[in-house]
C-alpha cells in the first residue's frame, strides 16, 4: 500500500567549529544541522537529522553569500522539499526521490537564484529528508535492522560484515604538523590531506607540495600493519581545484622526488567537473566525489577512468549512495565513505554503508572517513545525543572502528530516537 505524508515540519541547529575548516580555497566557521519530522497517513512519525555543507556541495553559492546566507539557502531548499513530499504516493524513498528531483532543482535555482545549481547541493539539502523517509518506510514494513532496509536490487554492493573498518581522519589546511604526528601515533594510518589550497594555480601548487612535504617528512616513515607495504597510505582531496591534468602531473612528479609517491593510495577529485579528462595514464588511483552527483554521473566518471567512488550517504542521500554503489559494483570500482564532518548519528549512517562495501584493494578492510571529533568544538556533547552513545563502536580505537555483534544488531542506532532532535522539533 503506498505511503502518503501528511504533515511535516523543520528545524535546525548552527554547530561551531573548532577553527575555521579550510578546503575549496575557503573557509567554514560553523555547521547547520538540519532536523526534520514527518508523518505519514496512518499516523506514523519520524525525526531525521541532516548536516549543511555549502561550501562543499557548491562552491559558487557559498562565496556569493555571507556563512549565515548561504546555510538559510540550503536549510530553504530542505524547507521546499518538505512541502512538495505532503500528499505524493510513493512505494519507496527512492521512488519518491527519483519523482522529487527535478523539480526540486528547478525551485532551488530560484531559491539561490543560481542557475548553474550544482545537483549535490539539493542532494545535501535532501538528506535529512530522505533519512526520516527510510526510518518511515522500516516502521511501515515492520523493518527493524540495515541489513534488511537494503532494496534486495542493492543488496550485491553491500554484501559485507566487516569487522574492523579504517577510520580515516581529515587534515585540512590549518591542522598543524603536530596534530597529524599525534593522530598517526594513536594508531590512525590512512591519511586525508586537504591539497588545493587558495591562491592562483601557481600559488596553490607551490603551498601543496610544501604541505606535502612537511606532512610526509613528519609521518612517512612511520610503520603500520594494516598495509602490505607496512607504510602509512596518503588521501589527497583537492575538491576540484586543479584546473589541468599539466598541474596534477607537476605536483605528482614533486612526490616522486620527496618519495612520496608510493604511499598515494587516492586522489579524490582533483579536477573542476567540467574538466572531463581521462585520468588513466596518471600512474594513481583518482576517485570521484561531488562530481559522482548521481548514478548517471558516476558511470561517467568510472568511463573516463576513476578507479574508486566516495559515497556519502549523509551529504547526497542514503537513496542517491545505493544507486551510485550498485552502478560502481558493477563496474568493479571500489568504494569507501567519505564525511561532510558530520554529527555522530550521520557517522552511524555512514558507518552501516562502509561496514558493508567490498574491502578497499590492497587494504583487506573497509574504509571511512569521519572528522567531527577534529572540528566540532562540541563534539563531546555531540556523542551524547546519539542513542546508543557508550557503545565501544562509537569510538576509533587505534585508527580502525571495532564491529561487533551489538553492532549490526543495534544498526549503529539508526533507528532508535535521539531525545535532543526529537525535542528540537
Amino acid at each position: 500500500m503506498p505511503i502518503r505524508i501528511k504533515k511535516t515540519n523543520a528545524n535546525f541547529e548552527r554547530e561551531p567549529l573548532v577553527r575555521p575548516f579550510g578546503f575549496k580555497g575557503g573557509y567554514m566557521t560553523e555547521i547547520w544541522q538540519s532536523v526534520v519530522k514527518i508523518e505519514d497517513d496512518a499516523g506514523n512519525q519520524q525525526v531525521a537529522v541532516g548536516t549543511q555543507g555549502v561550501l562543499w556541495s557548491d562552491a559558487a553559492v557559498f562565496t556569493g553569500h555571507s556563512e549565515a546566507g548561504g546555510n538559510a539557502l540550503m536549510y530553504l531548499v530542505t524547507e521546499k522539499a518538505l512541502q512538495m513530499i505532503q500528499d505524493v504516493p510513493f512505494e519507496t524513498p527512492i521512488q519518491l526521490l527519483e519523482e522529487l528531483l527535478p523539480e526540486l532543482y528547478l525551485a532551488a535555482q530560484k531559491i539561490t537564484a543560481h542557475q548553474k545549481l550544482r545537483k549535490t547541493f539539493i542532494l545535501n539539502a535532501l538528506v535529512a529528508v530522505d533519512n526520516a523517509l527510510w526510518l518511515l518506510y522500516a516502521k511501515r514494513n515492520r523493518i527493524k535492522n540495515f541489513d534488511d532496509l537494503i532494496p534486495p536490487d542493492f543488496k550485491p554492493a553491500l554484501n559485507y560484515r566487516h569487522q574492523k573498518i579504517a577510520s580515516i581522519p581529515l587534515m585540512a589546511y590549518a591542522v598543524p604538523l603536530e596534530e597529524i604526528i599525534t593522530a598517526v601515533k594513536n594508531g590512525y594510518f590512512f591519511m586525508k590531506i586537504k591539497i588545493g589550497q587558495p591562491g592562483t594555480q601557481s600559488e596553490m601548487l607551490e603551498k601543496d607540495k610544501a604541505r606535502i612535504a612537511a606532512i610526509h617528512q613528519a609521518i612517512g616513515g612511520f610503520n603500520t600493519p594494516h598495509t602490505q607495504n607496512g607504510k602509512i597510505p596518503y588521501y589527497f582531496d583537492a575538491n576540484g581545484r586543479y584546473e589541468s591534468l599539466d598541474t596534477l602531473a607537476n605536483l605528482l612528479d614533486f612526490t616522486r622526488k620527496i618519495g612520496a609517491f608510493d604511499q598515494i593510495a587516492i586522489i579524490e577529485e582533483p579536477f573542476p567537473e567540467e574538466y572531463e579528462v581521462d585520468v588513466r595514464n596518471l600512474g594513481v588511483r583518482i576517485a570521484a566525489d561531488e562530481s559522482a552527483h548521481t548514478d548517471i554521473d558516476a558511470q561517467k566518471r568510472i568511463e573516463m577512468g576513476y578507479g574508486a567512488i566516495a559515497l556519502k550517504p549523509i551529504a547526497k542521500t542514503f537513496s542517491m549512495s545505493l544507486k551510485i554503489a550498485q552502478i560502481a559494483h558493477q563496474a568493479q570500482i571500489p568504494c569507501f565513505c567519505a564525511d561532510l564532518t558530520v554529527i555522530p548519528i550521520l557517522v552511524d549512517w555512514n558507518k552501516n554503508v562502509a561496514a558493508r562495501l567490498a574491502p578497499f584493494p590492497n587494504l583487506g578492510l573497509g574504509l571511512l572517513e569521519t572528522n567531527g571529533h577534529q572540528n566540532y568544538r562540541r563534539w563531546n556533547e555531540l556523542m551524547r545525543y546519539h542513542p546508543c552513545y557508550g557503545s565501544a563502536w562509537l569510538k576509533t580505537q587505534q585508527g580502525v572502528f571495532n564491529l561487533d555483534d551489538d553492532f549490526y544488531e543495534k544498526s549503529g542506532g539508526i533507528f532508535l530516537p535521539s531525545h535532543h532532535y526529537s525535542r528540537q522539533i
